[in-house]
């Protein structure tokens, strides 16, 4: 019966709704009228924006005057710790549970689970699969269960049905969405009558990230992808501001993780050092993993060779069994995480010959996914809103913590999670705490 509840309001609202199974809306003016908000609807909505590979220091080369007033008049962290990988799906999932990628099971951009089969961030199939999802609870699921509505444009998870949810309204990922045509859908979203409107809402900008992979971060390329996504940005303040919004939705702007330049010559190649034919290769990059290629004797004999080839002290690289992780990155128990985990030292990456030869000159020269205490792969946090103190500085603090101050914000309770409210609570105004 919800199903076919929520299907009827999608007809009867089609032209803003933005529903699954449309196609996204096309770009509207955002100096349309548009619906004053309904002054009996108090409740502040919470908008949750990632803005993927912004390194914390970015804010400081002045491409950014829209987030630089959101910080001016909101609070801005010093930086935000990623969750170890410091991977894009591990730490967006993180963001919305508040559990470690080992706590909520997406341990990488590209895993394999021994019952579910392979995982990449690139297949469809597999992204949509909400049994990849589903040992954690997002934030959506939540709210949806206390009777609030939600909106995700492009966030990971939202395409899965997790436990039986989805957000009401939700877009599969398309990176041929502009970010002005991600803006203008959300701002659709906040025009609904207040039955069908939103309170939770996030947005998604990749261009910054795709510079950084393709040029690196010290470039005029990343630098032109900060003010266009600025520029993004502006046009949602303009947005809210013409339907009275602006001073009375929370906005929380995060990044995923950091950017680190990694010269093309750079390059560990790891079947120099190991037979690969003799292993399960289960990711390369910057966060190598290796599994046994079977259960049979010979395997795990083979197997016990390469670790302890890789486990020797390697010039730009450490390697662990999972079970020897330093205890630091929270990582290595959940079964996703492969048995040999190899992670390349700042400004390496771990690779084969023959993918050099295949790529040439089309390697990502930055990169993330290191160490998450390494200054390169800090994250940004500003937040903005009714709830936020004015002006206020604070200090750094791990991503896992905004889980639980967005379950604040929004009056649900918390799923089990591995954040501390009481860690960032003093960001928010004596009355919203």
């Amino acid at each position: 019966m919800k199903i076919l509840f929520r299907l009827l309001l999608c007809m009867l609202v089609a032209a803003a709704t933005g529903c699954a199974h449309q196609r996204p809306l096309a770009t509207t003016s955002p100096t349309a009228a548009a619906p004053a908000a309904n002054p009996a609807d108090t409740a502040a909505p919470l908008l949750l924006i990632s803005i993927d590979a912004y390194r914390y220091d970015y804010l400081e080369r002045g491409l950014s005057p829209t987030l630089e007033m959101l910080a001016k008049t909101g609070v801005r962290a010093a930086s935000m710790q990623p969750s170890f990988p410091s991977l894009t799906f591990p730490n967006h999932y993180t963001l919305v549970t508040g559990l470690r990628p080992d706590h909520h099971g997406i341990v990488n951009n590209t895993m394999i689970d021994p019952r579910l089969g392979k995982f990449s961030l690139a297949d469809r199939r597999a992204v949509g699969d909400g049994r990849w999802w589903a040992g954690a609870t997002p934030i959506w699921e939540t709210a949806d269960a206390h009777g609030l509505r939600t909106a995700t444009m492009f966030w990971p998870g939202s395409e899965a049905d997790i436990h039986g949810h989805r957000p009401d309204y939700w877009k599969p990922y398309d990176g041929h969405v502009s970010a002005d045509q991600r803006v203008d859908q959300v701002l659709a979203w906040l025009d609904l009558p207040p039955a069908l409107r939103p309170r939770f809402l996030t947005l998604y900008f990749d261009a910054v990230d795709h510079a950084g992979h393709r040029f690196g971060p010290d470039t005029p390329q990343v630098n032109q992808a900060l003010r266009e996504t600025d520029a993004a940005m502006a046009r949602l303040v303009r947005g809210l501001k013409q339907r009275g919004l602006f001073d009375k939705i929370n906005i929380i702007v995060v990044s995923d993780h950091g950017m680190a330049s990694v010269p093309l010559q750079n390059s560990v190649l790891i079947d120099k050092l190991i037979p690969l034919d003799q292993v399960q290769r289960v990711s390369l990059g910057i966060v190598a993993g290796f599994n046994p290629k079977s259960g049979s004797d010979a395997a795990r004999q083979q197997f016990a060779a390469v670790e302890k080839t890789l486990q020797q002290p390697q010039p730009h690289m450490q390697c662990w069994d999972k079970r020897h992780i330093p205890a630091r990155f929270a990582y290595g128990r959940n079964p996703r995480v492969p048995q040999l985990v190899c992670l390349a030292n700042v400004g390496w990456r771990i690779t084969t010959t023959s993918y050099l030869a295949r790529e040439k000159g089309h390697i990502s020269i930055g990169e993330h996914g290191y160490d998450n205490a390494d200054p390169r792969m800090q994250a940004l946090f500003v937040a903005h809103g009714p709830a936020f103190r004015v002006g206020a500085r604070v200090a750094a603090f791990p991503n896992v913590d905004v889980y639980p101050l967005m379950t604040h914000l929004l009056d649900i309770p918390a799923a089990a999670n591995d954040g501390d409210y009481d860690a960032v609570k003093d960001m928010l105004k004596p009355a919203a705490q």
